[in-house]
């Protein structure tokens, strides 16, 4: 379960990722038109909020950007930080790309391995959860038991619109850009939308 909260962030998660993405190769050239959905994985120890924010951009691409937000900054991974931000409710938070995230590794590892799904989110209202209409439907294609530690990212590496992610014997292909083909032994589709591959799991 996800709690969303009635908050303003300052910048926004949009600012943030229009200041990010002229960095990326993946991305170059290209510009956010709007957002066309999220869906969120849950922290098994409720610290680090994971959110994917799918994009429409101007050459009519869709994109996806794995997000994690922190209170505090993540040790090491100075690379992958995508900005800091003001939230109304929780004080400052320092949002990663989760592909060097460990808990984004972890999170999505599992949901593809255990043919798990988003989050439900909630939202309080009147003292009671209220459950948040999901806008997209994402599921992994395994069938799997999997109690992946959340270990240290070992490597990430780019190729054109595909990102690898290596950690402890897990491979993680992550399509920048939705639609690039991917391939693993267990897969993150998205089940309604545009129906595509989100990610793919390898074990080298």
């Amino acid at each position: 379960m996800a709690l969303v909260h009635r908050a303003t962030l300052d910048p926004t998660k949009q600012e943030l990722v229009e200041a990010w993405l002229p960095t990326q190769p993946w991305a170059a050239g290209r510009a956010i038109v709007e957002k066309v959905a999220e869906y969120r994985f849950d922290d098994p120890d409720g610290e680090v909020g994971v959110e994917t924010i799918v994009w429409s951009l101007d050459d009519g691409s869709v994109i996806q950007t794995p997000l994690t937000y922190r209170a505090a900054p993540l040790a090491g991974a100075e690379a992958w930080l995508v900005g800091t931000s003001e939230h109304s409710v929780l004080g400052s938070r320092w949002v990663y790309d989760g592909c060097g995230d460990p808990v984004w590794v972890a999170t999505l590892a599992t949901a593809i391995l255990t043919g798990g799904s988003q989050a439900q989110m909630v939202i309080e209202h009147d003292g009671a959860m209220v459950d948040v209409p999901a806008r997209m439907q994402v599921r992994g294609s395994g069938a799997a038991p999997f109690g992946h530690a959340v270990t240290p990212v070992e490597s990430v590496t780019t190729e054109g619109d595909v990102t690898v992610v290596r950690s402890d014997g897990v491979e993680l292909r992550l399509p920048r850009v939705v639609g690039t083909p991917v391939t693993g032994e267990a897969t993150l589709i998205w089940l309604d939308g545009e129906a595509a591959t989100l990610a793919a799991l390898h074990r080298p």
